[in-house]
Formats: C-alpha cells, structure tokens, sequence
C-alpha cells in the first residue's frame, strides 16, 4: 500500500476501528448486495462525521428544562452531490448527520475505451445555493469523475468542495490533488493501485453493480 509520505496533505484517510472492520466485510466477495448497502451506508457515515469536523457553527440559546445555556447550530448550508449511480447509497448516511442538507445529483459514466468520465445528467439549479458541496462516490480510482465534477460545481459557483469516498486509489488521489489542490479528500482506505482496466487493486469490484445486485461486476468485471 502507498505510505503517506507518497500522497498529498489534503488526503484524509481514516483509521477508526469500526471503520477498518467495516471495510473487510465490504471487499468481501461473499457480502450478499443488502448486506454490502448497509455497509456503504455505516462506512459513509463514519467517513462523512470525520469530514464534517471543521463545518462551522453559530452560537444560540436554548432552554434547557433547568435553565438557559449557550448551544451551537450549524451555520454552513450543506449540499450533498452524489455521482450517479453508486454514490447513492452514500446519501442517507450523510443526510442523517446534516438532515437539512440539500441534495443534487451528478451522473457521471466512465467509458470503459478511454476510462474518460462522460456527464449524461445535471440537475443543479442555476446558481450555487450552498457553502459547503460535499461529493459522494464509494471509489476514486483514475480520478477522471471527481475532478470532472468538481470542475462542474466550481463553474456552478461553489466555493468549498469535499470529496468523499470509500476506498481510493493513489492515481486518483494524484489526479484530484494536481487539478483541484484545494479540495481535500477523506476516505476509509488507500488501495494499492489500478489494474489495466481501472479498477481499483485489491478494491471490491464495481460498488454500483454490488450495492444493485448486478452479478456481473462481483470480480471487477465491467
């Protein structure tokens, strides 16, 4: 696996217990696709509260049944962008920790000739309407969808971007980094590399085909 040493600074990759637990059972190829749902749905929310640390509050009052105190709300709005049709399953997780966020899809395809991401849908509305646009897909692997969608929500407007995945692999870690520095990345692992094909090595095959029940992709198959 790369070392740290090997990847850029606005990589987080999470080490929490549950986190490392959680990820065995995802790669595994005996995870039937309700099983492997709910953990995309556990891991996200566990990566997701890491990446939300720094989101910024503003203090209130509130009545407590004894008295009044100081409390916080969050004063950032929250948009969540999922890369159709994978990083669906990410969405609940994350709603549940930003129940107001707003949530806008993206559908972004990669063409298994070029490995090249084609965008076929954008539902955003006219102008930015958030703070902070948080993009959600389980695998960052050649790093072609992310940067094209962060190039989408930047031409939209927004001003901070986070990328948040699952498992990733270093030349997309690298490709994000060179074209959008200051979009950091979190993450649950580091995997070793691509294969020739652009799946991520050793990965867990195709985290749409997986989540959906589409047999074919079980073992990387396109």
């Amino acid at each position: 696996m790369p070392t740290s040493s090997d990847l850029p600074a606005t990589l987080h990759v999470s080490h929490h217990p549950a986190v490392l637990h959680k990820l065995a059972l995802l790669r595994s190829v005996e995870t039937e696709p309700k099983k492997f749902r709910e953990l995309v749905r556990e891991i996200s929310w566990l990566v997701g509260y890491e990446a939300l640390a720094d989101a910024r509050v503003r203090p209130i009052t509130v009545q407590t049944p004894i008295e009044e105190t100081e409390g916080a709300e969050l004063a950032d709005r929250i948009g969540l962008i999922p890369i159709l049709r994978a990083g669906l399953g990410m969405v609940d997780a994350m709603l549940e920790l930003m129940p107001t966020a707003e949530v806008w899809h993206l559908g972004l395809f990669r063409d298994e000739r070029t490995l090249r991401p084609v965008e076929y849908y954008n539902k955003l509305p006219d102008t930015a309407t958030v703070d902070l646009c948080l993009i959600l897909d389980p695998m960052l692997a050649t790093g072609g969808s992310a940067t094209a969608a962060i190039e989408v929500l930047k031409d939209w407007g927004a001003k901070r971007i986070k990328l948040i995945n699952l498992i990733a692999a270093p030349e997309g870690v690298r490709a994000v980094a060179e074209a959008h520095p200051d979009v950091p990345i979190y993450c649950a692992s580091v995997d070793r590399q691509l294969n020739e094909r652009g799946y991520i090595m050793p990965g867990l095959g195709d985290a749409g085909d997986r989540q959906f029940g589409t047999a074919k992709a079980l073992l990387g198959e396109p």
